[in-house]
């Protein structure tokens, strides 16, 4: 791959917006992921493989956890600096994002929120270091969009319970050291545990043959008899409510994550068209091409104000699971809308290595899928606006 000369776009001066802190830490992140990340992604992808030293340089910039607080390992920060880590890192790779989002949203954040207090002294500042990393169990070879229907069940035997089940499609499955998993009890009430790896019956098989998240480790989470601690169960959520508030944070994360991918199909794409010649002139001076990138810039700028609007709310406690959900599915489908495009403009150096154009594409079309659909999140702001439930 060649040199990352990513610039940054602003055409609203949304920095602005932003506080000097805020700038700060999108520039660690940006510098980290020109050094550590852009040399090394195009070949982890080529090979499927998610480069380990990942894990330390994640930790040192402070993306696993940033808005848990200091007292449990993280540093503390605003929704809109763990906003700007994500698009930090997604302009990067969106397996890569995965990784952290994961490991904050999805692992930090419920231990953090629903967890007890020995709980929380004995992973979160672990976790926040990467010294051990976690993953997700909810979806299910047969429950996706549906988690209410899971079988996973753990049964009581007094001093532990016994866990029976599978999940798949978890990032970080393969390498995680604990899984948070949401499985239904005796009583068929749902309920999150932490599962340890070493547990007996406890395996994560590897997804391998994907065409997408390439730089990311996606396996299973199977569960055979296994024996697991009560302390290990979450005592302060029982219900739908604790996962989906789980997803609602990655979701977030997500929504700023998609725009670091369509900045770099963007501005890969506009220094592309400035210097491939062809008729005796740029190709940026043909008038499609100028459609192009005008209606790329503009999409790109209607979900850097939507974000920052959000992560205004959010840092409020007044952003609401639709309003996420609005941002989710609006900024992925505009990064995959800008990659494909993007492609168009650089030709057939678009399916190379030597551009991040179709690693980006590849990338987004798991992104839109996960964590809730497209569809699924149309139906969010279906039933929120007309209060008429679609589901079913």
């Amino acid at each position: 791959m060649g040199a990352d000369n990513f610039q940054y776009h602003d055409y609203y001066l949304v920095d602005e917006l932003l506080t000097e802190e805020h700038k700060q830490i999108r520039e660690m992140v940006r510098a980290w992921v020109k050094k550590e990340v852009s040399p090394i992604v195009e070949e982890a992808c080529q090979k499927a493989e998610f480069p380990r030293q990942w894990i330390k340089g994640l930790a040192e910039i402070g993306a696993f956890g940033p808005y848990i607080p200091q007292e449990y390992g993280g540093a503390g920060l605003d929704q809109i600096s763990y906003g700007i880590i994500m698009q930090e890192l997604e302009r990067g790779d969106s397996g890569l994002r995965s990784t952290a989002s994961v490991q904050s949203s999805l692992v930090m954040y419920p231990i953090y929120t629903f967890g007890s207090e020995e709980q929380k002294r004995k992973y979160l500042p672990r976790l926040a270091k990467g010294e051990i990393i976690g993953c997700f169990g909810l979806t299910e070879p047969d429950y996706g969009s549906n988690p209410a229907g899971m079988i996973t069940r753990f049964t009581d035997k007094g001093d532990h319970v016994v866990l029976n089940g599978a999940k798949m499609w978890i990032s970080n499955a393969p390498i995680a050291d604990i899984a948070v998993v949401w499985a239904k009890d005796d009583h068929g009430e749902i309920r999150g545990l932490i599962v340890e790896r070493g547990m007996e019956g406890f395996t994560t098989p590897e997804t391998h043959g994907k065409w997408s998240l390439r730089a990311s480790a996606t396996g299973e989470l199977v569960f055979d008899n296994v024996k697991v601690p009560k302390e290990n169960i979450f005592p302060n959520i029982k219900g739908l409510k604790g996962p989906l508030s789980c997803l609602n944070s990655a979701r977030y994360g997500i929504a700023w994550g998609a725009i670091g991918a369509a900045l770099d199909c963007y501005d890969s794409a506009l220094r592309y068209s400035k210097e491939r010649i062809q008729f005796g002139k740029p190709i940026a001076a043909f008038q499609l091409t100028q459609k192009k990138l005008a209606e790329m810039i503009t999409e790109i700028t209607k979900a850097q104000v939507l974000t920052w609007r959000l992560g205004v709310l959010k840092n409020e406690n007044r952003a609401t699971p639709a309003q996420i959900s609005m941002a989710k599915r609006n900024n992925v489908h505009m990064a995959l809308t800008i990659a494909r495009e993007a492609r168009q403009i650089h030709g057939g150096m678009g399916i190379t290595g030597e551009y991040p154009i179709m690693r980006h594409m590849m990338n987004l079309e798991s992104v839109i899928t996960y964590e809730g659909t497209h569809d699924i999140h149309l139906l969010i702001t279906g039933l929120d606006i007309t209060g008429i439930n679609a589901f079913s």
